[in-house]
């Protein structure tokens, strides 16, 4: 058969994950160590993990609403009020998803129309421009630079807006740079989109690794609620990420497109997890919160161990001030992005990832990522130093 003809041509046309097809490398390079995926090295607390074993002793292995358990979306709920000052009402304006990724994808097919435009901060998350096109959508980049400290403007905003313009996908946090957005950047942005029919889907999933101050949600500022979705989930804060849960925060019309999408192609997540995710939410934020907060200060901590190897090297690096990774410069080399971290692999057995697969914007950096081991970190910076200095600063 010809296999070629029958596939689809949009989802042929799109190129595999470039953080995938790093992490698959890696495993067949005998004694590599990766600084590729973005996963804490914690394990989920104790109390969650339990919480979902108890579940399964109870024989809780059946269908929960399709927009998840009752009791989990209640504590999403207050969960949101009591952290971000948002108000949302759990039995209309709140799904439960399969890790925030779902909720990118359930978002875009509910608001998305063939040929609308998604305006996407880049560098960003390799999944918006794929999730985009297999809506329909047409993804228009927000090219952000490092002296602007990766973030985007109001006037870059106002600069590609057209008349098909539907949305624009925030992610702040941000992977790959670790930018952040405080309150004026937010509201720079908000003062573009108010009085819009522009939608924002706000990719939160970081919120709670910020170092230094408290995140901030652009849905909290006047008018921006009822135009913004707010994703977010269980993989970063609470080391969740094989639970494979998240949420979805939209205005009730909005919610229950969304709704309608997630019921027919995944019909509830999982029961286990969703029981583990009420344990997260209930004894991890009231009683166990600490367990997060420990880890943030651990990642703060190999943060600036990343970030003073890198002054050592003479490796330029913008600062990052959440999430957990650090996007170097590596243009002086004389190299692409992906050639450096081709030839990184195959030298020094070390896996870091190609600023290109976050989008054309990431060309000259690339990502590492400090959610790994202390001893982990140092080898990884040894062996990165020994191949900068064996390329000098002309390239070879």
């Amino acid at each position: 058969m010809k296999y070629d003809a029958l596939l689809s041509k949009t989802v042929a046309g799109i190129p595999p994950s470039g953080i995938r097809r790093f992490f698959n490398i890696v495993n067949e390079v005998e004694g590599a160590i990766s600084l590729g995926i973005g996963e804490p090295d914690f394990e989920t607390p104790w109390g969650v993990r339990q919480a979902g074993i108890e579940s399964l002793q109870h024989g809780e292995t059946h269908y929960t609403a399709n927009a998840g358990l009752l009791d989990l979306r209640a504590e999403i709920s207050r969960y949101m009020q009591e952290r971000f000052c948002l108000t949302y009402r759990p039995d209309k304006e709140v799904v439960v998803t399969v890790g925030a990724s779902e909720g990118i994808d359930i978002a875009l097919r509910a608001l998305i129309n063939p040929g609308d435009e998604v305006l996407v901060v880049e560098p960003s998350y390799v999944s918006y421009r794929p999730c985009i096109v297999l809506s329909g959508g047409v993804p228009v980049a927000l090219a952000c630079k490092k002296e602007n400290g990766f973030r985007v403007t109001g006037q870059m905003i106002k600069e590609k807006i057209t008349p098909r313009t539907k949305a624009i996908i925030l992610t702040f946090p941000n992977n790959p740079t670790g930018a952040i957005l405080d309150r004026d950047n937010l509201e720079d942005i908000a003062s573009v989109l108010r009085g819009t029919d522009i939608f924002v889907i706000s990719d939160e999933i970081y919120a709670e690794l910020t170092y230094g101050g408290r995140h901030v949600s652009i849905a909290t500022l006047p008018g921006m609620w009822e135009r913004t979705i707010v994703l977010n989930g269980f993989s970063k804060a609470f080391a969740m990420t094989g639970w494979r849960l998240g949420y979805a925060c939209a205005p009730e019309p909005i919610l229950s497109a969304m709704t309608k999408v997630h019921q027919y192609v995944i019909m509830c997540a999982s029961t286990t997890a969703q029981r583990a995710g009420i344990a997260a939410l209930s004894d991890g934020y009231r009683f166990h919160y600490d367990d997060v907060a420990r880890m943030v200060r651990s990642y703060d901590k190999r943060r600036q161990m990343m970030l003073s190897a890198f002054s050592q090297m003479g490796l330029p690096c913008f600062e990052p001030l959440g999430a957990f990774y650090c996007f170097p410069e590596i243009g002086v080399f004389g190299l692409d992005s992906e050639e450096f971290c081709q030839r990184l692999l195959r030298e020094e057995k070390l896996a870091v990832i190609p600023g290109t697969a976050f989008g054309p914007s990431g060309e000259g950096h690339v990502r590492c990522c400090y959610a790994t081991s202390v001893k982990v970190i140092d080898d990884a910076m040894e062996r990165l130093g020994r191949f900068i200095n064996r390329l000098g600063r002309a390239g070879t």
